[in-house]
């Protein structure tokens, strides 16, 4: 579920990052950043429900939450982003939270087995979406110009979202 998800997110990466490029227009880039975070906090619901995963579903809610903002704000035209950029900071310290995660691992139980195994290529990809959530924050305070932001977007597509998904989707694994 979680490798049709990153897909799913780059549909709404590419045309935000290339609408803050000044190629695009606002309500249909808002319709798309909308309809993507609606799905991605839908399928991060299955993700906990069907497949018993509430940790990975946590990192999808929040950014799935965070698409719904920057979809209402791009369809009502707000002027004033500071709300979803308040948003994107939490969004940033959970991402952060869930890097370190990665990096660790998660705490032993009492029979010596780790409930997360340390994954590098993850903890990559959730310090990727730290950088990216806190420029997002910057941005819409005025303090990041959006073509940054846009050109970030651009970078990790790949890096965050289409690796993982289709190495994990062919392959079975990480690439690291």
């Amino acid at each position: 579920m979680t490798t049709a998800l990153l897909i799913l997110i780059a549909i709404m990466w590419l045309p935000v990052a290339l609408l803050n490029l000044g190629k695009g227009e606002v309500k249909g880039t808002g319709f798309v950043a909308g309809l993507v975070g609606l799905l991605v906090v839908i399928g991060a619901m299955i993700q906990a429900a069907l497949f018993n995963d509430a940790f990975t579903a946590g990192l999808l809610v929040a950014h799935g939450i965070l698409y719904c903002c920057i979809g209402y704000a791009l369809l009502a035209g707000l002027e004033d982003l500071r709300s979803v950029a308040n948003v994107s900071l939490t969004v940033c310290f959970i991402s952060l939270i869930y890097t370190l995660l990665f990096y660790f691992g998660g705490p032993l139980k009492e029979d010596g087995t780790q409930l997360l195994a340390v994954s590098n290529y993850l903890a990559l990809a959730c310090l990727g979406y730290t950088v990216l959530t806190f420029e997002v924050f910057l941005c819409f305070y005025g303090k990041l110009s959006g073509a940054v932001v846009a050109w970030s977007l651009l970078i990790w597509i790949p890096i965050g979202l289409w690796i993982p998904a289709f190495w994990l989707l062919s392959s079975g694994t990480l690439p690291f």
